[in-house]
Parts: C-alpha cells; sequence; structure tokens
C-alpha cells in the first residue's frame, strides 16, 4: 500500500487543502441587494476592497477546512492597475457568452490528501489587458466568438511569467511552499511575490466578537495567533517588506461612507504596492498581512521563492526543505503510478493525473446559512424586498458549511447536485471514502429539504436537476468494493434510506397528473428545447418530458438494484426492490400509452423519443426536435443477473406473477423474463427494435455522432432548422455546435449541439450494459449508412476513444479541446497542459464554456482506464 494511501486514513491530513475560491464576488451568497443582482452586487473590481460574508477567494488559495486561515500568492508586474490577488473574469452580463475566467492557468498535481500539489499560472509580464478584454466582449455578439487573453497578443512575443506553484505537507499542521518563477521573454523582468496570509472575517456580523493576529518582529516571519489554527508561523527565505491591513471593507471607497476612524483597510496592502500610499499599519499587526519580495527575474532565467507554514518556532525553518518535496513528489508517483498501472501510454497517463488534479484542486470551503442570509445579521441587515423576487425563501432550513467539490471554482464555485454525482465517479478511484461522503452530505437533513427535494444550486434551490443521485451512489459503491474487496452497506443503507425521501418527491411533485409521465422543467439541459421548459404554460397546458419520464426510470431501476444488492444481507430489502421494480414498470407502460404515433413520448415514423406539449383542449402536440432528450431513454437500463433472483425468491415469484398476470405490463419491458447471454435479464424501456431505430440516430455522422462524442442536437437542423409554433409565437432551433447564441438562461452554456460528457458517460455505459445482455446477437451499422457492424460494446469503445481524443495528441501534435491556436498545441511551456472545459465544439471538439470544469468533465478519467467496471 502506498504511503499516500495510508494517509487517507488519517482525516488530519485533510484538515488543510486547496479550500479557497478563485472567485468569491458575483455570487448570490455574497449578495445583499434588495434586487437580488448578485452580479453587480459584488464584482472583480470592488473584489479588492470588500469584505465578504461567507468564504475567500485566491490564487492557488489554501485554508483549514472551516476556513479560519487562509493563504493565498499574490503578484505584481510593476505595471498592473492592481496588484494580482485574484483571476480575473467577465459577470454575466459583461461576456456575450455569460461568465468567463479570462486567464491562464493549469491544475498539474494533486494528491486526495493534499499532500502534494502543483498548478501554473501564466502571468503576463506587460500590463495585463483588463480594458482590452471588456470592450472587445462587449462589442461582440451572441453568434461571435469570445475573446480570449490569448486572443489579445499579450503572449505573442513569450512576455510572460511561468509561475509554478507547489504546495507539500511535512507534517498535519506544517505546510511548505515552493513557488518557481520563469522569464520566458528576452528581456530581464521586475515581479512582486506577495505570499498572503488572513483571517476570515467572521467577526464582525454580530454573533463573535474573536478575532485572530498577524504580526511580525522580523522581515522573515509572521507570526499567527489564533486559538483554533496549529499553524502558528509563515517564514520566507527570501529578502523581503511585511506588510499588515485589516480584513475589512474600504468603506470610503465602496459605499462613498466618511472614514470614521483610522483602518488600514483589506486593499491597503494593494494600494502600497501600486500606488505607494500609506495604507498599511506601521505597527506591523493586522489580520491581513503579506511579505513583498522583490526581485528581478533574468531573461530566460528563473527564481525559486520559499515559505514555511510551520506549527512552531523554528531558527531552521528549511532544513531537510527540498528533501521533504522531493518525498512527497515521489509518494505521489507512486500513489498514481498503482491507479494508472492499467495505461500504457504516457499521454493518456498525463491527462488522466491532470484530470485528477483539477478534481482535487477544486474542492472549496463552502458556507451559506439561507436563514440568515435572508433575514441579515444582527450588525447588518438585509435589505430584501420581499414583495419582489427573492431567491431561495423556501429553503430557509440550509444551513451548508462544508469542503464539497465544485464544478469549478471561478465559473461556478457553488455545488450543483447532479454535476456532484459524476465528480464522485472518478473521486471513487483515488479517494473512495471522499466520494461516499459527498453524496451523503446531499442527503443530510440540512441539505435535502423536509419535502424531500435536493438543492440544486444557489441560484435557485429548487431548480429541478436529474435524478442521477441514485445511479452515483452505486457506481461509487461498486468501485468502492472492488478496490476495498469489501461492500461498504452502511453508506448504501444510509444513502437508499434518504432518496427514498427523495424519490417520493419526485412522484408526489413532477407527475402532473398521476400517470407516471414526469416533467421536471429545467432539467440541468438549459436551452436544449424550443422554449424555456422552465415557463410557466397557459392553464391545462403542461410539458410531458421524455428525458423526464426516463430519468424517473431509470432512477427506479436504481433503486431496485440497490434495495436487491442490501436484500443479499437483509432480507426486508427485497420487498422495496419488488416496489421500485413495479413502478419502474409503471413508468413504462406510461411511456409507452400517451398518445398514438406522433403523439406519444415514442414516434415510430421517425424511430425517436419527443417531449409532448399537453393543450387546453386536451390534443396534444409531438415536439418532433431531434435532441439528447431522446437518448435518454437508454439510460433506463439493468442487467441482472440470473443467481441473484435464486437468492431473492420473493422478488423472483412477484416477477413471475406479474408475467402471467399482468401481460400489458411484461410486454412493456425488454424480455425480462427471458434469460439473455449467460443467464442475464434484462430489463430496459427501449425494446431491441426501438433501440436499433434509436441508434441508427444516435450513430449517424449527419445526426448525432461526431468525431468527439455524441452531441447534444442533430446536426440536420444546420441547414433546416426545427420550428414550432404555438401561440402565435415561433420558436427556431438551430444546431449550434458551440456557444449559445441565445440569452436563455444567461447564454453561458448550450445544450443544441455540443458534446457534453456526462451524458456521453452515460451512453456509453448503457452501450455496454446491453452488450452485456445481447452480446454479439445484436450488431449495428457504425457509423449509419458505413455497411460495418459493430456489437454494442465496440461501438461504447469506439465513442469513448472519440471522447478521448478531445484531450490527447493526435498524429499531427494537435489536442482538439485547444481549437486553433497553434500556441497552445505546439509550444514547448503549453502544448502539454490540459483544461477541461464545460463542454466541446459538436464538430472539431475545441473547449467551450468554463475552462477549468473538472468536475464532470473529470469522468474522462475513468473513461480511460481500459474497461469500465459494473
Amino acid at each position: 500500500m502506498s504511503v499516500e494511501k495510508e494517509r487517507l486514513d488519517s482525516h488530519d491530513w485533510q484538515n488543510w487543502g486547496p479550500y479557497v475560491s478563485n472567485r468569491q464576488w458575483g455570487n448570490v451568497r455574497e449578495d445583499y441587494s434588495p434586487n437580488g443582482n448578485a452580479w453587480t452586487f459584488t464584482n472583480h473590481d470592488i473584489a479588492e476592497s470588500y469584505t465578504y460574508r461567507w468564504g475567500e477567494e485566491g490564487i492557488a488559495g489554501i485554508s483549514d477546512h472551516k476556513q479560519l486561515l487562509c493563504f493565498a500568492l499574490s503578484f505584481w508586474n510593476g505595471k498592473d492597475k492592481m496588484v494580482k490577488e485574484r483571476f480575473f473574469g467577465l459577470s454575466n452580463p459583461q461576456g456575450n457568452h455569460g461568465e468567463d475566467v479570462k486567464e491562464l492557468f493549469y491544475y498539474l498535481d494533486n494528491t486526495p490528501t493534499h499532500s502534494y500539489m502543483k498548478m501554473l499560472y501564466k502571468y503576463p509580464i506587460n500590463e495585463f489587458p483588463y480594458d482590452d478584454i471588456l470592450n472587445e466582449n462587449a462589442s461582440r455578439s451572441k453568434k461571435e466568438r469570445e475573446y480570449e487573453i490569448i486572443d489579445t497578443g499579450i503572449f505573442d512575443n513569450d512576455e510572460y511569467f511561468d509561475i509554478f506553484i507547489e504546495y507539500c505537507k511535512a507534517g498535519k499542521n506544517d505546510i511548505l511552499v515552493r513557488v518557481t518563477v520563469h522569464n520566458r521573454s528576452a528581456a530581464d523582468a521586475p515581479l512582486t511575490v506577495l505570499p498572503t496570509l488572513w483571517f476570515r472575517n467572521n467577526w464582525k456580523w454580530g454573533y463573535n466578537e474573536y478575532k485572530g493576529q498577524l504580526n511580525s518582529y522580523s522581515s522573515n516571519h509572521i507570526n499567527i495567533y489564533h486559538d483554533s489554527i496549529g499553524i502558528k508561523k509563515l517564514y520566507t527565505n527570501s529578502s523581503g517588506e511585511t506588510l499588515f491591513c485589516e480584513n475589512e471593507t474600504n468603506r470610503p471607497k465602496v459605499y462613498g461612507c466618511p472614514e470614521k476612524e483610522n483602518t488600514y483597510y483589506k486593499d491597503g496592502i494593494n494600494n502600497y504596492i501600486t500606488k505607494k500610499e500609506a495604507t498599511v499599519n506601521p505597527e506591523k499587526r493586522g489580520s491581513k498581512a503579506a511579505i513583498s519580495i522583490n526581485k528581478i527575474i533574468k531573461a530566460g532565467g528563473s527564481e525559486v521563492f520559499e515559505f514555511n507554514l510551520s506549527s512552531e518556532e523554528t531558527d531552521s525553518p528549511f532544513e531537510n526543505f527540498d528533501q521533504i518535496f522531493a518525498e512527497r513528489i515521489s509518494e505521489a508517483d507512486d500513489f498514481y503510478k498503482n491507479i494508472q498501472e492499467e495505461i500504457l501510454n504516457e499521454d493518456e497517463r498525463n491527462v488522466q493525473r491532470q484530470a485528477f488534479a483539477g478534481l482535487l484542486w477544486n474542492k472549496q470551503f463552502y458556507h451559506y446559512n439561507v436563514g440568515k442570509w435572508l433575514k441579515g445579521d444582527p450588525n447588518f441587515e438585509a435589505p430584501r424586498n420581499f414583495n419582489d423576487y427573492v431567491r431561495n425563501v423556501e429553503w430557509d432550513h440550509l444551513h451548508n458549511k462544508d469542503i464539497i467539490s465544485m464544478p469549478d471554482k471561478w465559473e461556478y464555485p457553488w455545488y450543483a447536485t447532479w454535476d456532484l454525482a459524476f465528480h464522485c465517479v472518478p473521486y471513487a478511484i483515488i479517494d473512495a471514502n471522499f466520494a461516499k461522503n459527498q453524496l451523503l452530505l446531499l442527503t443530510k437533513e440540512w441539505y435535502m429539504h423536509p419535502n424531500g427535494q435536493m438543492p440544486a444550486y444557489e441560484w435557485n434551490l429548487s431548480d429541478v436537476n436529474p435524478p442521477v443521485h441514485a445511479w452515483s451512489c452505486f457506481r461509487v459503491f461498486k468501485i468502492d468494493e472492488k478496490h476495498n474487496g469489501k461492500p461498504d452497506l452502511l453508506f448504501l443503507e444510509k444513502v437508499f434510506q434518504k432518496l427514498l425521501l427523495n424519490f417520493t418527491w419526485w412522484v408526489n411533485r413532477k407527475d402532473k397528473n398521476g400517470k407516471n409521465i414526469f416533467g421536471g422543467g429545467f432539467l440541468g439541459l438549459d436551452n436544449i428545447g424550443a422554449f424555456d421548459r422552465n415557463m410557466e404554460l397557459r392553464d391545462g397546458e403542461h410539458l410531458e418530458q421524455a428525458d423526464g419520464t426516463s430519468w424517473m426510470a431509470m432512477y427506479a431501476l436504481n433503486m431496485m438494484r440497490m434495495a436487491m444488492e442490501l436484500a443479499q444481507y437483509y432480507q426486508v430489502y427485497e420487498d422495496m426492490a419488488i416496489k421500485f421494480f413495479e413502478h419502474y414498470l409503471y413508468i413504462a407502460e406510461a411511456m409507452e400509452n400517451l398518445g398514438e404515433g406522433t403523439k406519444g413520448l415514442w414516434n415510430e415514423e421517425d424511430g425517436f423519443f419527443y417531449d409532448v406539449l399537453q393543450l387546453q383542449n386536451g390534443d396534444s402536440v409531438s415536439l418532433r426536435l431531434r435532441s439528447i432528450v431522446g437518448l435518454i431513454p437508454l439510460f433506463a437500463v439493468e442487467i441482472i443477473d440470473h443467481h441473484l433472483l435464486e437468492k431473492m425468491p420473493n422478488f423472483q415469484g412477484r416477477m413471475e406473477w406479474i408475467l402471467k398476470n399482468k401481460p400489458e405490463l411484461a410486454k412493456l419491458v425488454s424480455h425480462w423474463d427471458e434469460e439473455g447471454h449467460g443467464r442475464k435479464h434484462l430489463m430496459s424501456i427501449v425494446r431491441r427494435t426501438r433501440l436499433t431505430k434509436v441508434l441508427s440516430r444516435m450513430l449517424d455522422q449527419k445526426e448525432f455522432l461526431s468525431d468527439y462524442g455524441i452531441r447534444a442536437m442533430s446536426k440536420v437542423y444546420e441547414e433546416n432548422p426545427f420550428i414550432f409554433s404555438v401561440h402565435g409565437t415561433e420558436n427556431v432551433v438551430y444546431y449550434t455546435p458551440a456557444e449559445s447564441d441565445s440569452r436563455m438562461f444567461g447564454g453561458n452554456s448550450n445544450w443544441r449541439g455540443p458534446i457534453w460528457f456526462p451524458i456521453n458517460f452515460l451512453i456509453v455505459e448503457s452501450l455496454q450494459r446491453f452488450h452485456f445482455y445481447y452480446g454479439n446477437s445484436l450488431k449495428v451499422e457504425f457509423p449509419t449508412g458505413s455497411g460495418e457492424k459493430k456489437n454494442l460494446d465496440e461501438v461504447a469503445q469506439d465513442i469513448s476513444h472519440r471522447l478521448c481524443s478531445i484531450f490527447l495528441k493526435d498524429e499531427n501534435g494537435r489536442r482538439a479541446f485547444n481549437g486553433d491556436y497553434d500556441k497552445f498545441n505546439f509550444d514547448e511551456n503549453f502544448k502539454d497542459y490540459i483544461t477541461f472545459f464545460e463542454y466541446f465544439h459538436g464538430d472539431n471538439g475545441r473547449g467551450v464554456g468554463a475552462s477549468h470544469q473538472t468536475g464532470w468533465t473529470a469522468t474522462v478519467a475513468k473513461l480511460l482506464k481500459p474497461r469500465l467496471n459494473f
């Protein structure tokens, strides 16, 4: 067993980690405006002077697990208008495609206990192009690409610093920091490096007056005083100047208030460095501090800066510094060597390791107490106008204060329930306990609503995401069982009990007429429909969703399979397995019987599933828009080994009773009563005939099949758009392979053509499950029209390879996600660094959306393993 694997058993080793957000401004939890406009209440320029209520932000920031004390790196090139304390990006209204970070940084390595971490930030030597990026993006339409920092030309002549930031733990409360700066330009260049410490401000709100203190009596260290923090010193081996201020809002600047006292505000260090103002405390004390280190970095040369966050005072803080770093790096290599032993290709190992690194770097301390946020604090009331729209008023029980896996700590620095379900699958490979605890966390009483709903995300906790939690729980359970050699039944039983409540919420709230046809509206797919699926329709009208109903069929099968697993140890769960089996059959029946021909969810003429709009007069309209909505029925599939049924006589007896007495149910499911290849039973909404018809569409290069995976919408709408008219309004949908061309959902994501990893991951899994049953008895034309037949496992593997090829070098040395940027593809200082985007161009694989959403896109780490495990 590796040293890192042994450390995972000690929770103390995870007390410190990369838990500081990349962006705290512009979030709902920091919005105290009366009108709910989070993007304007705090913004990037205010951030340097404004003290946050719920969390902190920084570059490569770390903190303790309660975020009492934070440490991050800041830099100044001598030309910028502000110290680079946080990554710059555009707010949702500023970007022509919504919010977007406009910096170049890469997560290169990380271990589950954060015993070793490494990232790279590329900082321009010349003045950062803030105004150029703002103005150019403002001038572009939604039909144009985003204007990125690489487009400004600031990196054209290699006039930038490569700043490698590394952390390693010498002990549970002893952290070593190494910053290696390379000047990639042809001229010497100055750089100010500012290792920065500060206490999260939890003393000003009216609950707690205790405040830690930072001070210094020397130029090479800072003292840390806090009764709950084990780290007591910050040492540097570089000559510098210690600077101190308070983590307090600059009220004269932010609010125009007259200054009441001589306070050294949060922006004091910034103003001292960039404006030479007397804004730092000459008494060398405060709640925020930095050591200012000025260096000239030689052309083509490098400098190393070393820091030690120590639990004790020492005369030799850098003794064995390099040795400890070498040990931790070796231990990290050993840990990943065991995980990657089946992967022989070096490029694949590099991509997978950076995927794991991004996943681990995107952990964040997330704090949001909705009850307090709604009413304000004793010292700061919230000016809410409850007669107008105020977010999340029905979630005042929710109290989040945990380390949570974020989709992306800049663009999505808040958890999203269905994203998190996908995060946990690759997490299970490297830290199954963290994955299981994350899944359990969202079912806790202070997270889950009393009515059983799970919180979606802070912008609208009541929004409805696809119910994939049960799927993830069972996948994590099986991965964990394989790695550890024994099943964690306590985890499975705990989460099953809570999921019963959530399943009941879905049945009671999202089945409009009690007929097992489900809506849900948004369901995480943003603008995939012809109109906003969250929109309130006219009285008596509602949308019957093929994806909503299919997700629920999948949910029922997931719950059935979990109950069957538990029934092997606790017989009482056999009845629950029967209950979910029958519920699944009723959903299958409803999908079949909703209308006939073009009026049902299944359209025989097209060989595809569609949403159906139920009108006031009782008529129904099939929305014949071919999108992944019609592929989601493939996910409702389960294979049961016959030996498992033999252990459950009551379940088997009930199945036989239904076969004899309810043929209308039995005939709807894919021959579950017939044993397949290797004495297996198939449960699927999509029978063999329908399966082949849907796959004919999905595997057609003129429709869904791209060189890089399965598109979110058929390419046929590129030249011939889908047009739907209702109540005098014409809705037009084009195939849009990359950025969204509409403002629906802010315009910052698009489901009308791009490739999305979570859906593709489920497609691959589902095809492999179908193959597990059919074997070589079912082959389909792949690609459609090619004349070549492949079994479904071969199809699944081909799609998986297409997805992985987004990140891997092709025969010309290009990585598809880099798009047409030659510098990213061929420059020695760029070509092997990977960013894991939110989604990808449907035709060329270019990365689109959030550039560091190594949450669900980290599922590529699972695909890169030679085989998925079931």
